[in-house]
């Protein structure tokens, strides 16, 4: 690793630009020694290894190289397309060039981002009726002829919610195996014979655990066998594995199995399918009164009280689980060699499987404990989900993963909370001596940096007066950066009362989420570079404006999450009735992690600098602020605005404003 990453290695030669960096040197050992680690060391349990390592110090190279000169089959995961592509695009080539000319390295998607060319010949079959075009027919054909894995990401000129890519992707449910005719040119198998072959596999959190809950099932796989998995933005596989690891029932799930019956069984077959067709309707009609009977207030709530006080659910839910089965039966009555048939009636004893594991009765007896799963449900606009969620991943991580392969690395700019890895090790199911390593940033945020948090007497965020002094300062410390600000809001209420307050006060472009799609905004961010941007939720973090744009981060206030929604409640339960304590133990540390994120926009590059403003006094008005505090970049702190305003080379009038 010295001769690559060292300060006259091969990075230095041949990456421009280069800056040596110890702390990339040290990763890249760490990552290479737990890679050697012998097979019978970690027999019952994989090797792993927690990582934090803070922006600019190139933690991607720092273990995409030693993976690399393995030898193993590693699968690199990652939380966003994104990084994907990066890798892919810029890690990959670089690698390739100057270092392991052999590697064989692939990027692997969800089957729904390729195309199922048996779809596609059956959507042309039926005269192309579901087309917008003819011109359509003939670019993808023309593209079939070329494409190597059918990737739907090569039709640049496909919208992103297209509904004819949704008639031709690859579903699982309508896969015909080994007995489906395009078999020979199917693009998913020529996509598993690669992945086989390569040693890289590039993936995200979501396909990876996809492929970890099919195996536990013993029902497959999604990607080869590997031996180590590397996990990159690591504060998200906690999420993403619940995701996974629990069930979900949702009236589009029924819906969309029975216009697909429908579909196969009206292409000039109505009359033969008849009764098929008619268990449909009552399907429909059944899963339509089932969701109607919930409550129509918007958002997430818990499943087992309301199924426990509403008189009619657990009739309703009685009739839809018949009709499910009397689907099911339906469809099991044909032919099996009357191909799509055994594929839906296994989706309709699915549904009927997740229905009943979601709204069973539950023993009311058990302790807090002792319960592994939340129900819940989800109400929106247009849909009504069910949820069974696993109070706890770090069980099912051991037997899903742990288990299953030789090491597992975990890493991301964000995995301490307060100073140490207790939080991350407790939720990810790791034992507490489990190798840890974390490393800070290169840049200079002592020089080239300020956080600014108010001083007395701004009120906290309880307060009543808190959305006008929010405003008032908001106004004040744009004003100070010539815009250049990204200000994110813990919640839509607050950016939109802000955005209300400021519209008319500001002399610069002023941007807000929700108004245009992420990727047009951030562009108008990027090239408008006086423009503010208000944002929440996914704009905490993946983030990427280095420069003159972006020189002032502003957050409303320490991102608590609301402890009403179901999950965050039965977490916190189930660590009370463990002994400890659910604030301090899982609010305050998901919180950091949070906030880290947001205030981690500012500094891309070393060239960089600017304010971070956290509005929020409780950062010293409460004991639990300490850990906040530690868990920032080393700036230098200011209570004071006139001490923003002097950063940024400006001077304020006697009532604190921009003069």
């Amino acid at each position: 690793m010295d001769k690559i990453f060292g300060p006259d290695g091969l990075l230095a030669k041949h990456l421009s630009p280069y800056q040596y960096r110890p702390g990339q040197l040290e990763m890249a050992r760490a990552v290479a020694r737990l890679l050697e680690t012998p097979d019978e060391y970690c027999a019952d349990q994989a090797a792993c290894l927690l990582i934090e390592a803070e922006t600019g110090l190139g933690k991607t190279l720092a273990y995409l190289i030693p993976a690399a000169l393995s030898g193993q089959r590693v699968v690199v995961s990652t939380n966003t397309r994104n990084l994907q592509d990066q890798i892919l695009g810029r890690e990959i080539p670089f690698i390739r060039e100057w270092i392991a000319p052999d590697l064989k390295a692939l990027g692997v998607k969800g089957r729904q981002n390729y195309l199922c060319l048996y779809r596609w010949r059956q959507l042309q079959a039926a005269g192309l009726a579901d087309l917008q075009t003819g011109g359509e027919e003939k670019a993808i054909d023309s593209w079939i002829a070329g494409t190597v894995h059918g990737d739907r990401s090569e039709l640049h000129w496909l919208g992103s919610g297209s509904p004819l890519w949704q008639k031709i992707c690859c579903q699982s449910h309508f896969c015909l195996g080994s007995q489906c005719p395009e078999a020979t040119g199917c693009f998913l198998n020529r996509l598993r014979r690669d992945a086989a072959a390569s040693q890289l596999l590039i993936v995200n959190h979501h396909l990876l655990f996809s492929d970890l809950a099919v195996r536990r099932t013993g029902h497959g796989e999604v990607l080869p066998r590997y031996h180590t998995v590397l996990f990159d933005e690591a504060h998200h596989v906690e999420n993403v594995a619940t995701t996974f690891f629990g069930f979900t029932f949702s009236r589009f799930q029924v819906l969309d199995l029975c216009g697909d019956v429908e579909r196969s069984a009206g292409d000039g077959q109505a009359s033969k399918h008849g009764d098929i067709l008619s268990a449909a309707r009552c399907l429909k009609e059944s899963v339509e009164r089932f969701a109607a009977a919930f409550p129509e207030q918007r958002g997430r709530f818990p499943l087992q009280e309301l199924l426990a006080s509403h008189p009619d659910l657990p009739a309703l839910r009685a009739d839809l689980a018949a009709a499910l089965q009397e689907f099911a039966q339906r469809l099991e009555s044909n032919p099996a060699s009357d191909s799509p048939w055994p594929q839906y009636s296994g989706r309709a004893w699915e549904l009927a499987d997740r229905l009943e594991k979601i709204t069973r009765e539950q023993f009311d007896d058990l302790a807090d404990e002792e319960i592994s799963h939340t129900y819940w449900y989800e109400r929106s606009d247009r849909n009504l989900a069910l949820y069974a969620t696993p109070v706890d991943v770090a069980a099912e991580l051991h037997t899903a993963l742990y288990t299953q392969v030789g090491h597992c690395v975990f890493t991301s700019a964000t995995l301490t909370t307060g100073g140490n890895f207790r939080y991350a090790l407790e939720r990810l199911g790791l034992p507490a001596e489990t190798p840890t390593l974390s490393l800070a940033s290169p840049f200079d945020y002592q020089a080239k940096t300020m956080l600014y948090i108010p001083g007395a007497p701004f009120p906290e965020p309880t307060a009543p007066g808190y959305p006008q002094a929010l405003h008032q300062c908001l106004a004040a410390l744009i004003g100070w950066a010539g815009g250049r600000t990204l200000a994110l809001f813990t919640s839509l209420a607050a950016m939109d009362k802000a955005h209300a307050a400021l519209r008319d006060q500001l002399p610069y472009p002023l941007l807000i989420q929700g108004e245009a799609p992420r990727r047009v905004l951030l562009q108008r961010f990027c090239q408008e570079t006086d423009s503010v941007l208000l944002a929440v939720a996914s704009f905490w973090e993946g983030i990427d404006v280095p420069g003159e744009a972006l020189s002032l981060v502003i957050i409303d206030k320490l991102p608590f999450e609301v402890p009403s929604d179901p999950v965050i409640m039965a977490r916190m339960n189930h660590i009370k009735a463990l002994g400890g304590n659910p604030f301090n133990d899982y609010q305050v540390p998901r919180a950091i992690l949070t906030l880290r994120q947001g205030v981690g926009r500012l500094m891309r590059t070393t060239d960089d600098r600017g304010v971070i403003a956290i509005l929020d006094t409780r950062l010293f008005g409460k004991g639990y602020g300490r850990q906040f505090l530690r868990s920032l970049p080393p700036s230098p702190v200011s209570r004071d605005l006139d001490d923003v305003a002097a950063f940024f080379g400006r001077r304020t009038t006697a009532h604190g404003q921009p003069a």
